[in-house]
């Protein structure tokens, strides 16, 4: 894929973009495990040594969950592809952190640890506003296949039901929902992990252009989605 970037980082919307982050007071809070299930899980399934969600702040990038750079809390907002992967309105967005991938970031971090391949997709609030990024991050320069684009694009969806949910939960004064719809959605992301891990066990990797594969991973992100579906339509009203 092609990306086409605009000439800058920060996007003519972005007031409204930042009123809707700020809504959600999920920027700089700490690590909450629903959240870290889904990097490690998005992890396993393109077999990345990276995976993160971010938040896109003002001048910063937050971290909210990471796996396999654990203990970065983010990057300035120069220097971080998230940055520059939520402008174009597209399912995904692939870089090789080179200058002519994309001239809007600095790539000396990305290049201090060797990294060569970015593929994200973007936080998509009911306002249509892209928020920040669910992404997966490798040292091998790669392609994604339409089936793979699928799949991260399906993640990102679930990340920003889940985002919802939370705001909707706590909006509500309701901490206790919160911690028993984290636990249901935990234990069948745990369920995930351990079938995808069988898969590249026997399978000797995870292949998701197999139809069988794709299969059986499609239905385990719809099961996910009915959770959240369900959990959604029962939070009641804040007023």
């Amino acid at each position: 894929m092609t990306n086409v970037f605009p000439d800058q980082l920060v996007p003519q919307n972005e007031t409204a973009r930042l009123r809707t982050l700020h809504l959600y007071q999920i920027v700089n809070t700490t690590p909450e495990k629903i959240f870290d299930d889904y990097v490690a899980w998005a992890a396993q399934l393109f077999n990345t040594p990276i995976s993160l969600i971010s938040f896109v702040d003002d001048d910063y990038v937050h971290f909210k969950a990471v796996t396999g750079a654990e203990g970065v809390p983010g990057l300035p907002r120069t220097e971080s592809m998230c940055s520059a992967a939520i402008l174009p309105d597209v399912p995904v967005v692939t870089s090789d952190y080179s200058a002519e991938s994309c001239r809007l970031i600095s790539p000396d971090v990305a290049q201090a640890f060797g990294l060569n391949f970015y593929a994200g997709s973007a936080l998509r609030m009911p306002d249509g506003a892209r928020i920040g990024m669910m992404a997966v991050i490798g040292r091998e320069r790669r392609t994604l296949s339409a089936a793979e684009e699928e799949v991260l694009t399906r993640l990102a969806d679930l990340v920003s039901q889940t985002v919802e949910l939370r705001f909707q939960y706590l909006h509500a004064q309701l901490p206790e929902a919160w911690e028993a719809a984290q636990q249901e959605l935990a234990e069948t992301l745990d369920d995930n992990a351990t079938l995808t891990r069988y898969l590249s066990t026997r399978n000797h990797g995870i292949n998701l252009d197999d139809t069988e594969v794709q299969d059986l991973v499609l239905r385990r992100l719809t099961g996910v989605g009915k959770v959240l579906e369900r959990r959604l339509r029962e939070v009641p009203s804040a007023a």
